[in-house]
């Protein structure tokens, strides 16, 4: 494994420069890659690794290089945007760019199933049902390197994100993505969140092995740990890796880096904190992660309230399948919405798991119908006040929101909303 890192300052160009070219030396002969990256949801330096990694491609002899945008079930992105993500100059041409179309049969191919006794376990007996390994038909292919670049920081279904999260469920199909963090979910979330070993972690690498069984050609990860300040994305740190265990090990020490730069530690509960969601998230299905990170045990004060704070946000997901189904059912605690299934069974458990992580804990009577949460969770979004509570959740009114009001003993502004996690010291 290989890595670089400047923790307390920036990795400059000349660094990953230096880097690539070590970590690309013994490939000779590629003449045709495909370039797996994060997509537009993703904040990381990838645009200034994809120009490196094609250019010493090139002055190796390659002649097609593809990329496959591991987008999950977010919307696909466009030309232009999939090449202000990988930093592409008007000089640099990559062959074909591909969004992976999660739900598109014809592109996707089974190469496994993950028994459902590993699933219960994980799940402490909480799920007994096997997870199809389904995944994007282009690895398979005869390329001859893959490679694939992936950002760390926490995450609620996986614990931080990146490494072989990027095959699965980045590049997965639809019952992946949803028995994947439905499992999360089950093993709840504030348990998974922000550490590096951990159940739903063991249901990604099994998944992926049977994903590294037909992948044909080399593999290689180059693991990004960052800092954001303003719209600046400053490098911090790069883990590479080879192989399966390459991936694993780059992704491991890629999490310490993270748990250094992405967790902030709080002295007392928060009655209020305004998660400011910047304009790469843009929909609820994404700005959720602002919920996610201030429900570790003891971060919110019993009663407080989660503020999302996003103007620009207009839809709970852009595509409008999903957000009908987000409408229907609304956001509610997990023992709600494990009803709601019982009855609903065909329900997108991935839309289940989105609205339960959002909501965040709760208890459900089931006589009175009644549910109590935890805390408060509110849109200051360009939602309206009755779409947002037909739906369970909270409104202010955006323009209305200020700075100042939130400023003080027991209450957070929190900038870059969304990418970093919180605990109680």
């Amino acid at each position: 494994m290989l890595l670089i890192e400047n923790l307390d300052g920036e990795l400059t160009n000349e660094q990953l420069k230096e880097i690539v070219k070590e970590s690309l030396k013994d490939f000779g002969s590629v003449k045709k890659a495909l370039l797996i990256h994060p997509d537009y949801t993703r904040t990381d330096f990838t645009d200034k690794l994809a120009p490196l990694i094609y250019q010493e491609l090139k002055n190796k002899g390659m002649t097609q290089i593809d990329s496959l945008n591991a987008g999950g079930t977010h919307r696909a992105m466009t030309d232009k945007e999939i090449r202000i993500k990988l930093g592409l100059s008007n000089q640099i041409n990559f062959t074909h760019h591909y969004n992976h179309e999660y739900n598109n049969t014809e592109q996707l191919v089974i190469v496994g199933e993950i028994p459902a006794s590993f699933v219960a376990e994980k799940t402490q007996g909480e799920l007994f049902q096997s997870i199809p390994v389904v995944v994007n038909k282009l690895i398979t292919e005869d390329y001859d390197l893959v490679i694939a670049l992936s950002g760390t920081l926490p995450h609620e279904a996986a614990g931080y994100a990146g490494g072989l999260k990027v095959f699965f469920p980045g590049i997965s199909g639809p019952e992946v993505i949803d028995l994947l963090h439905w499992a999360a979910v089950l093993i709840g979330i504030p348990q998974i969140i922000g550490t590096v070993d951990n159940p739903a972690r063991d249901v990604i690498n099994r998944g992926s092995s049977f994903i590294f069984d037909k992948i044909k050609a080399p593999t290689i990860s180059f693991n990004m740990v960052f800092e954001e300040t303003g719209h600046q994305v400053i490098p911090k740190g790069l883990y590479i890796g080879t192989g399966f265990n390459g991936f694993i090990e780059a992704y491991k020490r890629a999490t310490k880096a993270s748990s250094q730069l992405h967790i902030v530690y709080i002295d007392k509960p928060l009655e209020f904190a305004v998660q400011v969601i910047d304009k790469s998230y843009d929909e609820i299905w994404t700005a959720g992660k602002g919920s996610y990170k201030l429900q570790s045990p003891g971060v919110m004060a019993p009663g407080g309230e989660i503020i999302i704070y996003a103007p620009h946000i207009n839809c709970f997901h852009s595509r409008p399948e999903m957000d009908f189904a987000l409408k229907q059912i609304g956001y509610h605690c997990k023992d709600y919405v494990k009803k709601y299934l019982e009855s609903n069974p065909e329900f997108s458990k991935n839309i289940a798991a989105h609205m339960i992580n959002v909501r965040g804990p709760g208890r459900f009577d089931i006589n009175s119908g009644k549910e109590e949460f935890d805390f408060k969770v509110t849109l200051a979004t360009g939602i309206s006040k009755n779409v947002c509570e037909s739906v369970g959740l909270g409104y202010r009114n955006p323009d209305l929101i200020r700075k100042e009001d939130f400023i003080g003993q027991k209450k957070l502004w929190i900038e870059n909303g969304g990418k970093y996690l919180y605990k109680i010291k």
